[in-house]
């Protein structure tokens, strides 16, 4: 038996042009304007008829947007509609109204990004210098930064890594949209005088733990939020 959207694309073919918009399309659309978050290939190809090549629909869907003043876009392996970039400026009062991060927590996002995943310990080697846990913590909240798993070593730290939210919130499809050695440094955000052999690492966007992760345990996202002990000061009295 036909689904509906089956039977009403089938209406919509006999008594349109030929060469009208195909209804695909607007099923497509409607889908990812309605939704709230991003959405993958398989969740939209299961509300599309059958024999419909999704692939092709949201290639078709992309240009069809690619001049306007909203554009179809992938992060992270899903779909979503976002402001065109040139029109970003209409955002500067939600922009500057957000929280801004400290320079030790970009810092820190910035090495976790490159270098996950990663503990604690091994990002304030990479900094050179000690990183509060209220770093941490921030960067937790934004929902930029997760906890991956633990690094199999004595004490078993947690590791870090980036999340879908860190993705979305640059405007990149994948961690390798990040700037390499050439553009950094092109930016000025990099000496130009570097050491030698000086690289910056390819990220991977492989979510499975590596060979020296463990899995988390439970209770381990809160652990990584909670408050640290201060120690006590004096005896009793």
């Amino acid at each position: 038996m036909a689904s509906l959207a089956e039977k009403r694309i089938a209406d919509a073919k006999e008594h349109s042009d030929p060469q009208a918009r195909p209804e695909e399309l607007r099923l497509l659309e409607a889908l990812l304007f309605a939704s709230s978050e991003p959405l993958d290939q398989a969740a939209l190809a299961k509300r599309m008829p059958e024999g419909v090549d999704i692939k092709v629909a949201l290639a078709q869907l992309q240009a069809e947007y690619a001049s306007r003043g909203v554009n179809l876009v992938r992060i992270a392996n899903k779909w979503t509609f976002r402001t065109a970039s040139d029109l970003s400026w209409l955002m500067t009062r939600e922009s500057t109204e957000t929280r801004r991060l400290s320079r030790a927590a970009i810092e820190m996002l910035a090495i976790i990004a490159y270098h996950q995943p990663g503990t604690r310990a091994e990002i304030e080697e990479i900094r050179g210098v000690m990183t509060s846990k209220g770093t941490l913590d921030v960067l937790l909240e934004t929902g930029w930064i997760r906890p991956r798993g633990r690094r199999k070593t004595p004490g078993r730290p947690l590791t870090f890594g980036t999340t879908e939210a860190f993705l979305s919130q640059f405007s990149l499809e994948a961690l390798s949209d990040l700037p390499g050695l050439e553009e950094l440094r092109g930016t000025g955000l990099l000496d130009s005088r570097l050491p030698s052999g000086f690289s910056v690492p390819t990220p991977s966007d492989n979510p499975a733990l590596r060979d020296d992760e463990d899995p988390l345990e439970i209770g381990d996202l809160e652990l990584a939020l909670a408050p640290a002990v201060e120690p006590e000061s004096g005896g009793r009295s």
